[in-house]
């Protein structure tokens, strides 16, 4: 991670360690049947990617002094949502492309049907996780992570927001046309990772959870905005995906709504602000200010 502290290296390194155990335990084993189904979901999933969203869990569990066990099981339920809508968001009837971290995408390494139903169980499992395992204090609280996680996952999230993206190639979108599909597209999901991460500890006073929440809009937004400018400016190689498909495909993009440096400036206006809202918490919040420096700052 490149431009953050040595400090904040060694945990985000110790955090995606956590959640790769996790996930290659929590996954169906290769081998048990329909194999072919299982090797694909592992493939999706394992070996790869970020893990922004887990990282943002562990780091609001540090604010509700939440259990690393409870936390791991909802941040690999978080990656299993993230890598599914991956799967779906490459086949050739969305975005079709063929590189996803840095491999073959799912359907190319296994076949279309294949990466449909792996990404459909990948969601699902999720959900599983979070009814199956003990990840709060209470069962209320519990129920009210998986309705809060559905509803970032669904058509008021995630899958609605890569529906406005759909409708939207070709067209000039307003920066507040813009923002709204990616509060949905790309914010939704990161929302959830920092509530579901706080719910795991003990229960905060509903002030301090409209301060994280508030975070995760605004670094939720700062994510797409950063993402915009490196599909601009970087290439294949450095970024693991297809470099310059958002241009190449006429999508509405920040970079093409604004421009390259008023992209860059409103992501660190977008970082100040999330950061802002952490002050009554401390240090408490400390590897959530990193993990907003992190965001913003990154270059691949």
């Amino acid at each position: 991670m490149p431009g953050t502290n040595s400090d904040f290296q060694s945990w985000a390194r110790s955090r995606q360690a956590l959640v790769e155990e996790a996930l290659n335990r929590l996954l169906p084993p290769a081998e048990v049947a329909p194999q072919r189904l299982h090797q694909a979901m592992r493939y999706a999933v394992l070996g790869g990617g970020k893990r922004v969203r887990p990282l943002l869990c562990y780091a609001a569990g540090e604010v509700s002094g939440a259990e690393l066990e409870r936390l791991s099981t909802a941040a690999a339920a978080l990656e299993l949502i993230h890598v599914y809508s991956l799967v779906h968001d490459d086949l050739p009837c969305m975005d079709d492309d063929v590189l996803r971290r840095g491999k073959p995408t799912c359907h190319v390494e296994y076949d279309e049907a294949t990466a449909l139903l792996a990404g459909d169980s990948l969601q699902s499992l999720a959900f599983q996780l979070l009814a199956e395992y003990r990840v709060a204090d209470s069962p209320q609280t519990q129920l009210r992570m998986l309705e809060h996680l559905a509803r970032a996952a669904g058509s008021r999230g995630m899958a609605g927001g890569q529906a406005i993206d759909l409708e939207a190639t070709g067209k000039t979108l307003t920066l507040p046309e813009l923002e709204f599909m990616h509060i949905h597209k790309t914010g939704a999901l990161i929302r959830a990772s920092v509530i579901l991460g706080a719910n795991c500890g003990r229960a905060l006073a509903s002030k301090d959870m409209d301060r994280l929440d508030h975070f995760a809009k605004r670094i939720g937004l700062a994510f797409q905005v950063v993402d915009d400018v490196l599909d601009a400016q970087s290439t294949t190689a450095t970024l693991g995906k297809t470099a310059g498909k958002d241009a190449r495909q006429g999508k509405p993009t920040y970079v093409s709504t604004v421009g390259v440096e008023a992209a860059r400036a409103m992501a660190q206006e977008l970082k100040r602000e999330a950061v802002e809202s952490l002050a009554p918490f401390g240090e408490r919040a400390r590897r959530l200010r990193e993990l907003a420096e992190y965001i913003v700052s990154r270059e691949f």
